[in-house]
């Protein structure tokens, strides 16, 4: 049986690639869940720093899988999307998660390559939000997280037209943040993929994350002292601060332990608050 979601690992960098090149890597229920699946594992798992994603063949991810979408109008049978894990699982995952963008890319599938941290595109990629041309809502958030990336207008640019947007536009937009011609996209986003993993302490990038995507919800106030307790509860005794400061003036590549599992999601309160 084909694996549908397929993981390499080297050199601290974790590759998932969505295996559907027969369908150009549509997106389903079980792609879903494998790719989740995959994230989590990813996470768990110390010899995996950073996370690339991308798809198989000339696609990364068009969108859902138009046979789902035909027994949809046929049926009405639905995917409960109500039930099933949220979009926004990969911003959960503590380490970065990088977005290969190598082809169409388009409806949900733009939704899951916005919902990575970073997006690096191929000049030839094609991305459109595309739920207006076909009679339905912005999907799975995309309302509230498009316009906090590229602007209010933009967005609605892209969400009322469906226009297709190619690589360096979407840099341009802000939707996607580098662009590589098609034949090196994969090479250079393992080349950043592969920094981050040798000279990024992973206690502080999973830390970072958090912080980003809570501030997304809360006041520059809160930011700034959700700071100061993980630096208090956290992060001042850490052994990656004392490697970072001593790899820093011995001029010597750092040497950080793997990501700990432990490491709390919430800050610990300020010592007498």
């Amino acid at each position: 049986m084909t694996e549908i979601v397929t993981r390499t690992v080297a050199d601290g960098v974790a590759v998932l690639t969505l295996n559907r090149p027969d369908r150009h890597n549509a997106w389903s229920v079980e792609l879903e869940n494998r790719y989740y699946a995959r994230l989590r594992d990813a996470e768990a798992d110390p010899d995996v720093r950073v996370v690339v994603v991308t798809g198989a063949g000339r696609s990364f991810c068009p969108g859902m899988d138009t046979a789902a979408l035909a027994d949809q109008v046929a049926t009405g049978v639905s995917t409960n999307p109500h039930l099933r894990q949220p979009m926004t699982t990969p911003t959960t995952i503590a380490k970065p998660v990088i977005a290969a963008i190598n082809g169409a890319c388009a409806g949900i599938g733009l939704i899951a390559a916005l919902n990575c941290d970073l997006r690096f595109v191929s000049a030839t990629a094609k991305l459109t939000t595309a739920f207006v041309q076909r009679g339905i809502m912005a999907e799975h958030g995309l309302a509230w997280t498009l316009p906090r990336l590229i602007g209010t207008s933009r967005a609605l640019d892209l969400l009322l037209s469906g226009r297709v947007v190619l690589g360096d536009e979407a840099v341009a937009l802000g939707l996607a943040d580098r662009v590589f011609p098609a034949g090196e996209l994969l090479p250079k986003t393992l080349e950043y993929a592969k920094t981050l993993a040798a000279n990024s302490s992973p206690v502080a990038m999973g830390t970072i994350k958090r912080q980003v995507y809570a501030s997304w919800e809360s006041s520059l106030e809160e930011s700034r002292v959700t700071a100061i307790r993980f630096w208090m509860g956290h992060l001042r005794g850490h052994p990656d601060f004392k490697e970072g400061v001593e790899s820093f003036l011995e001029k010597r590549p750092p040497l950080f332990a793997p990501w700990d599992p432990a490491m709390p999601a919430e800050p610990d309160p300020l010592p007498g608050s």
